[in-house]
């Protein structure tokens, strides 16, 4: 794996070889004893606004021995207009990988054909590759194997982590149900792709859909850059909430997961965020220890 540019290039193994490592890696915080990315330099450029993101890799970069910079958009050429290309090969003589979070996914990709050097993908409006593998890792420790599971995704079908989540799903061969009013559902064009290896199915009925499933998953209704959309995504989107009274329609035991920012009383109610904060802290959490696996197994090794 020489970049993590997406869940869809990833292979099955690829991504146990993530998850497995992540186990390992959160086991052994604290007591390292091999620290990958001694004497390298890691840069973190951010085009959006951050925060388990920026911290979690600042933090793993830190603890697998490398150093690390942050560079916003205005802090660099790229905010005046730069092609990503020139600022690749400039960084690429510098720095021994870059991860990124903006909003083009060409632009990742261009990064890491252009730099050289490994490139992560820490969001883009296509994909969310870092948060959907510590997804997978949450899942695995709560409920002790992905296989056979079951994830209903509750609300915007048509967002950057359900796209990621129709890669898993037709990657690891998990049962994946997307709850979702028209107009908020994937593209067919995805669906038809994805559906030749997974079992991905699109409901207008979030009841139906979270039927006996062991996960329910939601994400906020109003993704960075659409804010001029509010209004009209919350009147869209208000029938598509987790609360207790979808809770009850799925597995006994299912767990609630949210990648956070969390708007309660939005695409989840604060009673049901409480009730199962416990989850959704450890998720947030498992983003350090899955990206530090991302980082060890991309990292460039004298």
């Amino acid at each position: 794996m020489k970049h993590l540019l997406s869940i869809e290039a990833l292979t099955r193994d690829e991504i146990y070889d993530v998850l497995d490592l992540a186990e390992t890696l959160k086991a052994s915080r604290g007591h390292h004893e091999f620290l990958p990315l001694a004497g390298q330099c890691w840069a973190l450029i951010f085009s959006k606004s951050s925060t388990r993101t920026r911290v979690s890799f600042e933090v793993g970069i830190r603890e697998l021995g490398g150093s690390v910079m942050f560079l916003s958009a205005t802090d660099i050429q790229l905010g005046r207009g730069e092609p990503i290309e020139d600022t690749a090969r400039v960084m690429g003589r510098m720095l021994d990988g870059a991860v990124i979070r903006t909003f083009l996914q060409s632009d990742v990709e261009t990064f890491a054909q252009y730099s050289r050097i490994p490139t992560v993908n820490a969001l883009t409006d296509d994909e969310h590759p870092c948060q959907i593998l510590a997804d997978l890792q949450t899942i695995r420790e709560r409920m002790g194997s992905l296989e056979g599971r079951s994830v209903c995704f509750v609300g915007d079908g048509a967002c950057n982590v359900a796209a990621s989540w129709i890669w898993a799903a037709a990657k690891l061969d998990l049962e994946l149900r997307i709850a979702a009013p028209a107009g908020f559902q994937p593209s067919d064009t995805l669906l038809e792709r994805a559906r030749r290896t997974g079992h991905i199915s699109v409901f207008e009925d979030p009841n139906e859909a979270a039927r006996g499933v062991d996960v329910l998953y939601t994400d906020v209704w109003v993704s960075m850059g659409k804010e001029s959309e509010a209004a009209e995504r919350m009147a869209s989107l208000a029938k598509y909430q987790i609360n207790e009274k979808l809770v009850e329609c799925a597995a006994p035991g299912a767990l609630v997961m949210h990648c956070l920012p969390a708007y309660r009383g939005k695409e989840i109610t604060a009673e049901t965020f409480e009730a199962h904060a416990e989850t959704l802290f450890d998720q947030a959490e498992n983003r350090l220890h899955a990206q530090k696996a991302i980082l060890q197994l991309i990292a460039h090794r004298a």
